[in-house]
């Protein structure tokens, strides 16, 4: 299968709080910030930038999906929504409600959401032995911080993201300060009405390097 993240993301790259649920959970979990900024408030800045066109595309890469991977936060997140029962008969429910799920986790046990497996140990083995399997997409939505490991094990094959047309100003970014450095190849490039733009890249390695002149 092949490994897709799929992250919503501001021109300025923050990924954090772009649905006000990100902000609803972190205080009634009572557990810091995944990235020790507690002094985000910027929650809820895609929703209003979400367009027919963009939603279409959403619901059409869930659809496409034939396995999810979720960091912990994220499964959470998922599961007390679209597990619980959240808008029976959307598209995105009935993906992630009939196909096999995967959670990267060293403390959770006990999944309740079925058909759930939590990989944990050799976690770049297990997602490694994922990827070597038959299918299309292994796909990662939410989870920056397990993007930005799977980036750092080079176990991402595609990325898409989708870019919402606003400045946040703070949050976390996908992308670190300092990380590794990732060739990509425009596979195929969209926009809607609200101006977002939805890009995805193949993986291809490190990136080529102008050549030192002498």
């Amino acid at each position: 299968m092949k490994l897709t993240t799929v992250t919503n993301v501001s021109v300025d790259g923050v990924t954090q709080g772009h649905r006000r649920i990100d902000a609803g959970t972190r205080r009634e979990a009572g557990a810091p910030d995944e990235d020790g900024s507690g002094g985000f408030e910027r929650f809820g800045w895609a929703p209003p930038l979400l367009d027919d066109e963009a939603s279409t595309f959403i619901s059409q890469a869930f659809q496409r999906a034939d396995a999810f991977l979720f960091g912990r936060r994220t499964y959470e997140i998922f599961a007390g929504s679209w597990g619980a029962g959240m808008d029976p008969g959307n598209p995105v429910g009935e993906a992630l409600n009939t196909r096999p799920k995967y959670v990267a986790s060293t403390t959770l046990t006990d999944p309740q959401w079925p058909d759930t497996t939590v990989l944990s140990g050799d976690i770049a083995g297990a997602i490694g032995e994922l990827r070597a399997k038959p299918g299309g997409e292994l796909q990662v939505w939410g989870s920056g911080t397990l993007i930005r490991w799977l980036l750092n094990h080079r176990l991402v094959d595609q990325v898409v993201l989708l870019t919402y047309p606003v400045v946040v100003g703070q949050g976390t970014r996908l992308f670190p300060a300092t990380g590794p450095d990732i060739g990509l190849e425009l596979v195929d490039l969209q926009s809607t009405p609200k101006g977002l733009t939805i890009q995805t890249y193949r993986t291809t390695g490190r990136p080529q390097y102008e050549s030192a002149t002498t």
